[in-house]
């Protein structure tokens, strides 16, 4: 194993030296949080098939095709689809915004007084995929090094704090670019041929394994419905999402690049599930499903190219975990710590200028240690995604795009869609149980007939306000110039 070692310790050296030439280029809030909003279609597109394309995508993925065959990859896909809507329909006008958080823009549609909820919502969201991210470091520490789980979660995570924290996302953009070639290498053209040709070729997996394995729809319709419920529309209005729309060099650079992304993540969903179907094929007896990545890596593949695939495992987890870490950090810093300093601060007092980058940072820094302290103790990752996806489909899907849509929704019902949606999910989730599909479905149908009836109930949305929006959305209206960073002398 010393040359897989070898790699994998090349590979973490790498992200943390990026982590420090990032620092060296964030000296604004726009350039730490959303890269200067300067990205070309490249690396827009890497970076944002980085993003979505986590350990659950990877791990699971493959996992999910060693249960079901070829229909294991609609999880995934559906994560593709929703990168595709999102980018056709919306990211250009999103990229126009020039703000950083979701909350900031149903600010701006529904006129300042949507974005505290929301942002807690949002919050949660990203606290959770953060923490099952971190999570996943132990599966994959365990195959590398054989150490206990604890020391995995923070071994990983303490790496991936180190450069989100230093470079904020200049660095997660170099690094999650490194991860996506890496995983491109690893994972489809390493690791897919190769489980193909150990289990025999398809003609050898198709004479094994039950003909559902060979079913696109073998999986279930009603499956099937609920990934596009969650993981789909969940793709459009998620802050790590838009957080990497943001950084797009124009909303060109976010149409094309992230259709580009999409499609990678179809691609991507296939190649995981022919994995998991021929795993099943060697190891038709595994006691779990998501153990079939790590054991034809590590019983099937030859030294050195073993390394790189855990490599590309390794690179998965961390891109999910430093988008959602900064998205966690953005939102708790801008959305709900500056309204409540707004709030307690005293009536005239002025706080002068203040460096933005360091609080940002600062804030990343304890809301790692936060998702690494709640990584230790939970265990269940299934269960705690299935939380944030909930929450955030349930609660902001419909006031998000209720304001992007429709002209006459208004501030009180969108507020009402948050708190109505959110509510049912939880209590559905304590009635039905986490893992069921009611929560969302009736949590849905909750949040938008009070969105309509709320919204229609009420004044419309003042002019202005509107007016303001469509300026924003139209790329018109100028972003807000930073605070400066105080100057000291030495």
């Amino acid at each position: 194993m010393a040359v897989d070692y070898t790699v994998i310790v090349i590979y973490l050296v790498g992200m943390l030296a990026m982590g420090w030439w990032g620092m060296r280029r964030a000296k604004s809030k726009s350039e730490f949080l959303v890269a200067g909003r300067r990205l070309g279609p490249w690396f827009y597109s890497g970076t944002m098939a980085a993003i979505v394309l986590g350990g659950a995508s990877t791990i699971g993925g493959v996992g999910l095709g060693y249960q079901y065959g070829l229909s294991g990859a609609w999880m995934v896909f559906t994560i593709g689809l929703g990168i595709l809507a999102l980018s056709i329909f919306f990211s250009a006008r999103i990229a126009r915004l020039k703000v950083y958080t979701v909350s900031e823009m149903l600010d701006l549609r529904y006129g300042g007084r949507a974005g505290v909820i929301s942002g807690v919502v949002m919050w949660a969201y990203t606290l959770m995929l953060a923490v099952t991210s971190t999570i996943a470091y132990a599966t994959i520490f365990d195959v590398l090094f054989d150490v206990h789980r604890t020391v995995a979660i923070i071994l990983g995570g303490t790496i991936v704090v180190a450069y989100s924290t230093l470079g904020g996302m200049w660095a997660i953009t170099l690094t999650d670019m490194v991860q996506f070639v890496v995983k491109t290498i690893g994972v489809l053209l390493l690791l897919l041929p190769i489980a193909v040709i150990k289990a025999g070729g398809f003609s050898e997996m198709k004479a094994k394994l039950p003909t559902e394995y060979f079913d696109p729809l073998g999986i279930g319709g009603e499956t099937i419905f609920t990934y596009v419920l969650i993981y789909t529309f969940g793709m459009l209005i998620g802050q790590d999402i838009w957080q990497r729309v943001f950084t797009a060099r124009s909303d060109k650079v976010a149409s094309i690049g992230g259709a580009a992304a999409g499609t990678y993540c179809l691609v991507y969903a296939i190649a995981g599930a022919v994995i998991g179907t021929a795993a099943k094929v060697m190891y038709p007896n595994l006691e779990s499903a998501d153990a079939a990545f790590a054991t034809i890596v590590k019983d099937e593949l030859p030294m050195g190219v073993r390394g790189l695939v855990l490599a590309a495992a390794l690179a998965a987890v961390m891109s999910t975990s430093s988008g959602a870490l900064i998205a966690c950090a953005t939102v708790a810093n801008n959305d709900i710590w500056s309204r409540v300093r707004g709030i307690v601060k005293s009536p005239g007092q002025d706080e002068g200028p203040h460096d933005e980058v360091k609080g940002n940072r600062l804030f990343i820094l304890i809301m790692g240690a936060v998702v690494v302290v709640i990584a230790i103790a939970l265990n269940d990752v299934v269960q705690a995604l299935t939380v944030a996806y909930n929450l955030l489909v349930g609660g902001l899907l419909v006031p998000i795009l209720g304001g992007l849509l429709w002209r006459r929704g208004t501030a009180p019902g969108a507020l009402a869609s948050v708190v109505a949606g959110g509510l049912s999910v939880i209590g559905l989730m304590w009635h039905y149980g986490i893992l069921a599909n009611q929560p969302i479905y009736y949590g849905l149908l909750t949040s938008l007939a009070v969105y309509v009836v709320v919204s229609l109930a009420t004044p419309p949305t003042d002019a202005a306000v509107l007016d303001a929006w469509r300026e924003r959305l139209a790329g018109r209206a100028e972003e807000p110039e930073e605070t400066p960073a105080p100057v000291t002398s030495s």
